[in-house]
């Protein structure tokens, strides 16, 4: 309302001071270049760059589901722990079964030491023919066997080391925790339900990750640059800025198609997993335009004009138009840069009357743009 009553004041002026003979008031700006890129709209939707269904990596009934839809948790944080009974139980047996097993490499190590003893005293005795080559054999056979008990022995503690690291292993994990940053989607557990090993506990989004994933048509593919800045715009009317992070390298052949994904630009972008958006996708390479500010056009017959201020005159000038460009319009053909155009105030200018300028605004080259072409045809891009 205040722009409006500025503006109705500026034309009341301008027409009082002509009819005064004074010179209008009007407000000017000046013709410059910008730097634009021709985009078609797409549509696409926010995706999550990680999700996770967080799965039980043993079986066990729940005792505690300490989260709910919605929460933020961090990496490490409990999502869900497990009944330890039976597995406490199991660890008891497997540290009983590595003791008798170290217990029984002991037992086995005294008979291998006695086996030989033995046997190098049988040897010693044949040599001096005091005893039978029979009796020396008898005590090989012996020391062979304690060897061999030794060895089973030294097995049973790797099959004990086994059992209870796998005991640890089960115990360890009757607490089930997020592996990132993220929030809750869905808790698919209950306090006293039987938990599965390899069932879903919680579903999990890493909302760090956001990505925008759209179909674009493969004749644009090209046009998109890692360093391109995109810009989308949510069905709310929020503003999103992305960054291509890949092309992914295949064709829908119905829609000739490909899927990319871009990166969300900002921390506290609003964006949410599932939002439609459509995006103005660059379909040529940057360039310089020439552009006049929208305030300053004025319909005229067959076309488009603006007045110049020319040595304190309001002199009309017909002007060939283009694609919108942020505030203004590229020019085609009729200006050139630095003109100086009036902006307010020209609604009721007559050719050669006396203006004054005044302050009217940033000149036209201070912003950067981007020119629509007709939005693709991509209802069905989606895939």
């Amino acid at each position: 309302m205040r722009k409006l009553l500025i503006s109705f004041a500026v034309v009341c002026f301008a027409s009082a001071a002509f009819a005064q003979g004074r010179p209008a008031g009007v407000g000017t700006a000046f013709v410059g270049t910008e730097e634009m890129s021709e985009t078609v709209s797409v549509f696409g939707q926010v995706v999550a760059g990680r999700e996770s269904a967080v799965a039980a990596r043993v079986a066990g009934i729940a005792l505690d589901v300490p989260l709910m839809v919605g929460d933020r948790v961090s990496a490490g944080d409990v999502l869900a722990r497990l009944d330890t009974e039976r597995l406490e139980i199991e660890l008891s047996q497997a540290e009983a079964e590595m003791a008798i097993a170290v217990a029984g490499v002991s037992v086995a190590e005294a008979r291998l030491e006695k086996a030989e003893k033995a046997l190098r005293r049988a040897e010693s005795l044949a040599a001096n023919a005091t005893i039978a080559d029979a009796t020396v054999e008898d005590r090989e056979g012996d020391f062979a066997e304690a060897q061999g008990n030794l060895a089973q022995a030294a097995a049973r503690i790797t099959a004990a080391e086994a059992a209870l690291d796998r005991a640890q292993y089960n115990l360890d994990n009757l607490t089930i925790r997020s592996p990132f940053d993220g929030i809750v989607l869905e808790v698919a557990t209950q306090v006293g339900q039987f938990v599965s090993a390899g069932s879903t506990v919680a579903r999990l989004v890493d909302l760090s990750g956001l990505e925008v994933e759209a179909n674009v048509p493969s004749r644009y593919i090209d046009a998109l640059q890692p360093d391109l800045p995109v810009t989308a715009r949510t069905d709310a009317g929020g503003a999103l800025t992305l960054s291509l992070r890949a092309i992914v390298p295949t064709e829908f052949a119905q829609t000739r198609t490909r899927p990319v994904r871009l990166g969300i630009e900002g921390e506290d972008s609003g964006a949410a997993v599932g939002q439609a958006v459509t995006l103005d996708v660059p379909v040529s390479a940057p360039r310089e335009v020439l552009v006049v500010p929208k305030d300053a056009l004025i319909q005229a017959r067959g076309g488009w004009s603006v007045f110049l201020h020319v040595d304190g005159k309001a002199v009309p000038s017909p002007v060939e138009i283009g694609s919108a460009v942020g505030e203004g319009f590229e020019v085609i053909s009729g200006l050139e840069q630095g003109a100086e155009v009036v902006v307010r105030g020209n609604e009721r200018l007559r050719p050669g009357q006396d203006i004054t300028p005044m302050p009217g605004g940033p000149p036209a080259g201070e912003r950067e743009g981007t020119a629509r072409v007709a939005p693709a045809d991509n209802a069905s891009e989606r895939g």
